[in-house]
């Protein structure tokens, strides 16, 4: 975008004119900058660093939101393996950004969920999770994403255990021949869970 100020200062100041690079239409981006000089007859306008544009390439990504699933699928049982995972939202997701010269990719990956249960317990799982399937052993627990109730919620508000799981993200950004990384994102969903005492298990559906 071409801006109005004086020519730089010097006995035979080079022809050309002053130019921003806005990164946001109304240029309140922070990486928005200028005014740079461009001399007349220059190729290209001024543009920016490869990182200048992986931090542009970051604000385009748009993480999916964690989609809680937990077995059994109605009330949780005291003393039985509540089985954890995410049925969406554990995915990679990339966005690039371009400016004339440079082209930069930023990719975020999915590494842990942390599971907050509602009765004070935190689970940290590696992956999204193990689906419950219909003919597993009721008692048995998840290989890799569960928890187990050692009270019912009868006391909580709304008589059920408010829980959330938060998915921790790397990001990391190529492109121009260079890379590296940002600090890492996160999102977030909730849901409640009722959970019930039981004097005795039956082979009944989760």
């Amino acid at each position: 975008m071409p801006v109005d100020y004086p020519a730089p200062s010097g006995p035979s100041p080079e022809p050309g004119g002053w130019f921003m690079v806005l990164c946001s239409p109304d240029g309140k981006d922070p990486d928005s900058h200028g005014p740079v000089w461009v001399p007349a007859g220059a190729s290209t306008p001024p543009t920016l660093s490869p990182e200048q544009v992986a931090q542009m390439a970051r604000k385009q990504l748009r993480l999916p939101a964690p989609a809680i699933t937990a077995s059994p699928s109605g009330t949780q049982l005291v003393h039985l393996p509540t089985w954890l995972w995410l049925s969406a939202g554990w995915t990679d997701s990339a966005a690039t950004a371009s400016v004339p010269g440079v082209s930069v990719t930023a990719t975020a990956t999915p590494v842990t969920v942390s599971w907050s249960m509602g009765d004070g317990t935190i689970v940290t799982c590696t992956g999204p999770g193990t689906r419950y399937q219909a003919d597993a052993d009721p008692k048995a627990s998840s290989p890799d994403c569960g928890h187990t109730y050692r009270r019912s919620s009868a006391r909580e508000p709304g008589q059920a255990f408010a829980v959330s799981a938060t998915v921790h993200w790397t990001v990391s950004w190529s492109g121009a021949g260079q890379s590296g990384t940002f600090p890492d994102l996160t999102t977030t969903n909730s849901t409640t869970l009722r959970v019930a005492e039981s004097h005795a298990l039956n082979n009944g559906s989760r």
